[in-house]
């Protein structure tokens, strides 16, 4: 039995992770921050925690992960605010790779986009621009951390059924990038049982080849 705390627990991702999670006999705690979210919550199997984590500092954040086997980071400021996005996409996702270090947490996967990394192109008055700054600088700062992470980077989110078939892509590879957020979730499990994926940056989309087989025979792209 493996203890994964899913961070930003409520996200349309984390709720069709965490039943997966559940089903398999892992140990799942799911972090929200918004108390009327909590039935939805529960309602996946998962331990609901409510935490702020936004606000609370490495510290605070340390004894929240702490005991836990691995950490998925799904959460975001959901876009709209640029000063938010980096409060929560970096900043806090950067407190949280500190905090695991500190906590003795192993692992950790990020939830990030296909597309992202320093040089992600997109002009500053985008309104996606604070978002993919944010996303870089995070994903950055954890390839450089000692955990034995992996960042996926899933194409363009669709609330499809799910297809248990990607393909792995980079972000400079044509065609259409739509993902299926089931699909999403179930890439997070199945990266969690794969050490092969450790220290790798994944882009996916939806495709031809099962899950489990897409991930053990990609390549890292950056």
């Amino acid at each position: 039995m493996t203890k994964v705390l899913i961070l930003g627990g409520h996200g349309k991702v984390a709720l069709l992770l965490a039943p997966l999670l559940v089903e398999r006999g892992d140990e799942v705690t799911s972090v929200f921050r918004n108390p009327a979210q909590e039935a939805e919550v529960a309602a996946t199997g998962a331990r609901p925690v409510r935490a702020d984590i936004e606000k609370l500092d490495v510290t605070g954040l340390t004894d929240l992960l702490r005991g836990q086997d691995a950490v998925v980071w799904s959460a975001g400021a959901g876009g709209g605010d640029p000063s938010r996005t980096y409060a929560v996409d970096r900043d806090a996702a950067i407190r949280s790779m500190d905090a695991a270090v500190a906590a003795g947490v192993p692992r950790y996967v990020m939830v990030s986009y296909l597309g992202s990394r320093p040089d992600h192109g997109v002009p500053p008055d985008n309104r996606f621009f604070a978002y993919a700054e944010a996303k870089a600088a995070a994903d950055e700062y954890l390839r450089a951390t000692s955990l034995a992470a992996t960042v996926l980077g899933p194409g363009r989110l669709t609330l499809d059924e799910p297809t248990g078939r990607i393909d792995i892509v980079t972000p400079d590879d044509q065609g259409d990038s739509a993902t299926t957020r089931s699909d999403v979730a179930a890439v997070v499990a199945a990266t969690l049982l794969e050490d092969s994926t450790v220290g790798r940056t994944i882009g996916f989309r939806n495709g031809a080849t099962p899950i489990a087989e897409a991930l053990r025979g990609s390549a890292e792209w950056s």
